[in-house]
């Protein structure tokens, strides 16, 4: 491998589209979440870097590592958290068809990594020894076993109607054939809501609730490993609005780079709108609500969703039905 190759490869990952653009995409998402939050509430919100002016504050204290935690859990689950969202990103499909690291398969890889920044919030809580962060590391892990499955439910079900396990391959499949995606909209509306829970956000905030227990699992953690947890929130949140614009709204990829990334920051724009409209409407939901609405309610739609691409699939397959 030649030395600009490997150059090449090094600022894919960490200037653009790696992990430099992701932190400033997701600091513009953090503002965009919260101006839109405060709007619809009649407030005024922070001004636009706010985020940006959190994250250095942070960073520049000194954190604090209780006495009774296991140090080397405190200190190495964030820095997990934030590796594991941004990996996720490499094989998503932003502005074209292929991503940066594509492979057939790839969407398990994506759910799998997404999976690890919550099952890190469970490690550092549970290892910080402190009441609170405990509670709130065994709400994390729980509300993770609720949404879980109505999340890949919901994202498997377009791969099985596009014949792919691919990412790349999902997106290219839907662009060629966009009335297909109409099937998918009950599926996006159950990743969008599983995405909230995922993210932590009202009304699935039990976790962190800060009238109950103060911060949860983050309540031991301050100065730059909180910022690193909180940038891996802001990372995940991107990355998961990446995951469902490039399975449920797979339009426009093929515009040109910028037209392209144009249309990319407008599904994410849209995506996050979403999200901050849907936590502004509900309250928070008590742990075995968000539990029950998950099974007894997300799952089962999910499980519609899946059928209804398999009938499609085999209408598809029959010849009765032109892709």
């Amino acid at each position: 491998m030649h030395w600009s190759s490997i150059l090449w490869a090094l600022f894919q990952i960490l200037i653009f589209p790696g992990l430099l653009f992701l932190v400033a995409l997701a600091l513009a998402a953090e503002f965009v979440d919260r101006k839109l939050y405060a709007r619809l509430q009649n407030r005024l919100g922070p001004p636009w870097f706010q985020p940006l002016a959190d994250l250095i504050k942070l960073l520049a204290k000194q954190e604090v590592v209780p006495d009774l935690a296991d140090k080397f859990m405190f200190v190495v689950t964030p820095m997990f958290a934030l590796t594991a969202a941004v990996t996720a990103s490499f094989y998503i499909p932003i502005w074209s068809h292929q991503a940066l690291c594509s492979f057939p398969g790839d969407v398990i890889v994506v759910l799998y990594l997404l999976t690890i920044p919550t099952i890190t919030f469970f490690l550092g809580g549970w290892y910080s020894r402190s009441v609170y962060s405990m509670i709130g590391a065994a709400r994390s892990i729980m509300q993770l076993f609720a949404y879980e499955i109505p999340l890949f439910l919901a994202i498997l079900a377009p791969a099985l109607l596009a014949g792919t396990w691919s990412l790349s391959g999902m997106s290219l499949f839907y662009a060629h054939r966009p009335l297909l995606s109409l099937l998918n909209l009950l599926g996006l509306a159950i990743a969008l809501v599983a995405l909230l829970g995922k993210l932590e956000r009202v009304p699935f905030d039990a976790p962190e609730a800060e009238t109950e227990i103060v911060a949860g699992s983050f309540t031991e953690y301050s100065g730059r490993l909180l910022a690193l947890f909180r940038l891996a929130i802001d990372v995940e949140m991107v990355v998961g609005a990446s995951l469902l614009a490039a399975v449920f709204l797979p339009f426009g990829m093929d515009f040109g780079p910028v037209a392209g990334f144009g249309l990319y920051l407008a599904k994410i724009l849209a995506v996050i709108s979403m999200l901050s409209l849907m936590r502004t409407l509900f309250a928070r939901l008590r742990l075995d609500q968000m539990i029950n609405f998950c099974w007894q309610i997300a799952a089962p739609l999910a499980f519609v969703q899946l059928m209804a691409d398999l009938v499609a699939k085999g209408t598809i397959a029959r010849g009765v039905m032109i892709p």
